[in-house]
C-alpha cells in the first residue's frame, strides 16, 4: 500500500510538471529549467528509495518493473518518431560531421581514462569492463537541447542559434544508441555472439511492430482511434521485449523510426498523440530510474569527479571541433561546447537498460556514477549556458 501511495503522489506530481503554464517562460527560469529538465523527479527518486529513506522497497522495484519498461518503450518510440526521414536526408554531411565530433570527442575522453578503474576494481573480464566504460562514455556524451530551447522561447536567445543546438543534441542521441548496442553485445550475453544476436532480434522486434502499428493506423483519421492503436502499441513493444529480455529502449526506437519512415501521414497525428503522455511517462520513468541508485558506493563517488572533469574537457573540445566543422553551416554560438554540458534523459535511459539486462556491481556503478553527473550537470549547465548567451544589452527578441 505504501508503495502504491508514493506512485500515485509521484504520478500527480507528473502531470502537473508537464502543464503547460508551468513551462512557460514567463515564470521564474530557474523554476521552469528545473522542471523541464525532471531531474528533481531524479532526485526524489533518490531520497525515497530503498538505501535512503526506504518508502520504496528492493521488491517493490521489482514489482515495478513493467512500469520501468513501460516508460523506456514510451522514451524510445518519442526518439525513433523523431527521426524524420525527410529531415534527416535534408540535413548537409558538416551537421553530422559536427555531431559526431562533439560527441564523439566526449566519448573517448570520458571512455578511455575510466575504462582501467572499472577494469581493475571490480576484476570483471575486460570485455564486460570495456562495454561499460564505453557506455559511461557514451551517457557523457549526450547533451539536453532543453536550455536552448528556453534559451530562445525566452528571447534570451537568438532562436536560430537555439534551434541549431537542439538539433546537434538530438542526433548524437544516435551515438549513445550505437555504443548501447556495443555494450549489450559485450555484456548481456556469455558470448558477444549471442548478445549481438539480441540484438538485432531488438531492432527486429521493433520493425515488425511498427510495420504493425503503421498498418493499424491506415485510414485513422479520429484522434481517438490514433491514441488506443499508439498506446496500444507502446504496451506491445515494451511487453514483448521485456518478455525476451532485450532492450526495450532500442525496440521502441526502432518502432518509432519505422512509424516515421512508412507510417505516412498517420504519424503526424500518432506523434501528437505520443506527446501528450511523452512528458508525465518521462517523469515517472526518472523517479523510478532514481530509486535504484546505491549511494553508498564510496568508489563510484571516486569516479564522479573524474567523470565530471573529463566530460566538461571533452564538451567544451568537441563543441570547438563542431563549431569549426558546421560553424558557416548552423548559426553556432562561439563556445558551443558550454552550451553542452547539461546531460540529456536520455543518458539516464541507457544506463539504467543497461543496469537491467546486464545486473551486477559492474553496471551498478556505471549507473551511479551517471545518475550523481546528471544532478551535478544539471547545476553546472545552467551556469555554463549563461556564457553563451550574449550580454543583456545585445539580446533580442525570439526570431
Amino acid at each position: 500500500m505504501q508503495a502504491l501511495l508514493v506512485l500515485l503522489a509521484i504520478s500527480a506530481l507528473s502531470l502537473l510538471a508537464s502543464h503547460r503554464r508551468v513551462l512557460e517562460p514567463s515564470h521564474s527560469p530557474v523554476l521552469v529549467q528545473l522542471v523541464a529538465s525532471g531531474l528533481l523527479f531524479l532526485a526524489l527518486g533518490a531520497v525515497l528509495g530503498p538505501d535512503l529513506v526506504g518508502l520504496l522497497s528492493w521488491s517493490d522495484l521489482n514489482s515495478l518493473q513493467p512500469l520501468l519498461s513501460l516508460g523506456l518503450g514510451v522514451a524510445g518510440m518519442s526518439v525513433g518518431l523523431d527521426l524524420e526521414p525527410r529531415l534527416l536526408r535534408l540535413l548537409p554531411r558538416e551537421v553530422y560531421a559536427a555531431a559526431l565530433a562533439h560527441s564523439g570527442t566526449a566519448l573517448l575522453w570520458v571512455a578511455l581514462p575510466l575504462a582501467g578503474p572499472l577494469l581493475f576494481t571490480l576484476g570483471l573480464p575486460p570485455g564486460k569492463a570495456v562495454g561499460a566504460a564505453a557506455l559511461l562514455g557514451a551517457a557523457a556524451s549526450l547533451s539536453s537541447g532543453h536550455f536552448a530551447v528556453l534559451g530562445y522561447r525566452s528571447g534570451r536567445m537568438e532562436r536560430r542559434t537555439g534551434l541549431s543546438v537542439a538539433l546537434l543534441t538530438m542526433l548524437d542521441d544516435l551515438v549513445g544508441l550505437g555504443v548501447l548496442m556495443v555494450a549489450l553485445t559485450f555484456g548481456a550475453a556469455a558470448h558477444p555472439g549471442e548478445g549481438l544476436g539480441l540484438v538485432a532480434l531488438a531492432l527486429l522486434l521493433g520493425v515488425a511492430c511498427g510495420g504493425l502499428i503503421a498498418i493499424l493506423m491506415q485510414g485513422l483519421n479520429d484522434q481517438g482511434e490514433l491514441m488506443a492503436v499508439l498506446l496500444g502499441g507502446v504496451a506491445l513493444v515494451s511487453g514483448a521485449s521485456a518478455y525476451l529480455r532485450v532492450s526495450t529502449l532500442l525496440t521502441g526506437v526502432a518502432c518509432g523510426a519505422t512509424l516515421a519512415l512508412v507510417g505516412g501521414r498517420a504519424v503526424r497525428g500518432a506523434a501528437r498523440v505520443l506527446g501528450r503522455f511523452e512528458r508525465p511517462a518521462y517523469l515517472l520513468l526518472i523517479f523510478l530510474v532514481g530509486a535504484h541508485v546505491q549511494p553508498r558506493d564510496v568508489l563510484a563517488w571516486a569516479l564522479v569527479p573524474a567523470y565530471l572533469g573529463l566530460r566538461f574537457l571533452g564538451k567544451v573540445m568537441g563543441g570547438a571541433l563542431a563549431q569549426r566543422i558546421a560553424g558557416q553551416t548552423l548559426a553556432l554560438p562561439p563556445r558551443l561546447g558550454y552550451a553542452l554540458i547539461a546531460q540529456g534523459g536520455l543518458a539516464l535511459c541507457l544506463v539504467v537498460e543497461y543496469l537491467v539486462l546486464v545486473p551486477g556491481p559492474l553496471s551498478q556503478r556505471v549507473f551511479d556514477v551517471v545518475v550523481a553527473g546528471a544532478l551535478i550537470n544539471e547545476v553546472l549547465g545552467h551556469w555554463a549556458f549563461s556564457q553563451v548567451l550574449p550580454p543583456i544589452g545585445m539580446r533580442g527578441g525570439p526570431r
